[in-house]
């Protein structure tokens, strides 16, 4: 009698003395979705540090936590999680392990049944009827504008490209351009001062090679590579020179040749003049242009 009774009193002081655990689930048997809960109290703590899982992370994978809340205080540990599962089937809550101090303490397990409560018969509802709503011009603006910005980027891109070929590539070789250029190498040469200084052949060699890489730019005619002779005859046969143009060019072109080879020596007038026909006709050349375009229309 004397054991039972010390048996019974040391089962006593070790429950008062020691922590308890208890842990509960509010339903065994929920629907899809529902949410349920689980509590979890430790009492009698005298202090002791409670270590468990963290926030959201103590149940397993099929359990979708939707609150962790706990609270602590000297003797007690409180947890409460609400949790729902969103999967037909039977589901085990397993031991939940939490240690106080350097003892681990353990939840009993639990099996939550999951049915779903909907059946096919079922007929779903809205809340509200649909209503019409009228949309303004800004409303159609704010859904379709990157659309519509996108439509007038590409119908841009688009003219941009074809002005661009049509107008905006003006070719090196274009009239305009050649006459320019033209001129800057006759201002070129006038620099050099030949005709002041008497250098007559170096005059003509230069003159008449801007010339020659002119007409063979504004007219399309062979000139760099022609006879003068040859170059006169195709001039009037070809009849896209007016025929002042080409008695500047024929002027020049047989004097410059007599001087290269030695058979005449110009003076600085003749020079000077022959200088002038020539910028004159570069001046002229678009005319002849003009005409010879106005003859192709026709």
């Amino acid at each position: 009698m004397k054991k039972l009774l010390f048996i019974f009193c040391f089962l006593i002081c070790a429950n008062a003395f020691s922590q308890i655990l208890s842990s509960s689930v509010e339903k065994k048997t929920i629907a899809l979705g529902e949410v349920n809960h689980i509590v979890i109290t430790i009492n009698n703590l005298k202090n002791e540090k409670v270590s468990a899982a963290p926030e959201n992370e103590l149940l397993p994978f099929h359990f979708e936590e939707v609150k962790d809340s706990i609270s602590q205080n000297p003797d007690i540990y409180y947890r409460r999680i609400e949790f729902a599962v969103f999967e037909e089937g039977k589901f085990t809550i397993p031991e939940l392990e939490f240690k106080v101090g350097e003892k681990v303490l353990k939840t009993i397990p639990y099996e939550i049944d999951v049915i779903n409560t909907a059946q096919k018969t079922d007929q779903i509802k809205d809340i509200m009827n649909n209503k019409n709503v009228k949309l303004e011009a800004t409303d159609y603006w704010e859904l379709y504008k990157f659309y519509i910005l996108a439509v007038i980027a590409a119908i841009a891109l688009i003219i941009s490209i074809v002005m661009f070929v049509k107008y905006g590539r003006k070719s090196k070789d274009s009239p305009v351009v050649a006459t320019n250029q033209t001129l800057k190498e006759l201002d070129s040469l006038k620099k050099k001062k030949y005709v002041e200084s008497g250098n007559y052949r170096s005059f003509y060699v230069e003159l008449i090679d801007i010339s020659r890489n002119f007409i063979a730019k504004q007219y399309r005619l062979p000139a760099d590579v022609l006879l003068t002779d040859d170059l006169i005859d195709l001039m009037k046969k070809n009849n896209t020179i007016s025929q002042e143009n080409e008695r500047v060019v024929e002027d020049v072109f047989l004097r410059g040749d007599l001087v290269k080879f030695a058979k005449t020596f110009p003076d600085q007038q003749t020079m000077e003049k022959d200088f002038a026909d020539i910028r004159d006709f570069v001046k002229r050349s678009s005319k002849d242009l003009e005409f010879e375009n106005l003859r192709k229309d026709v």
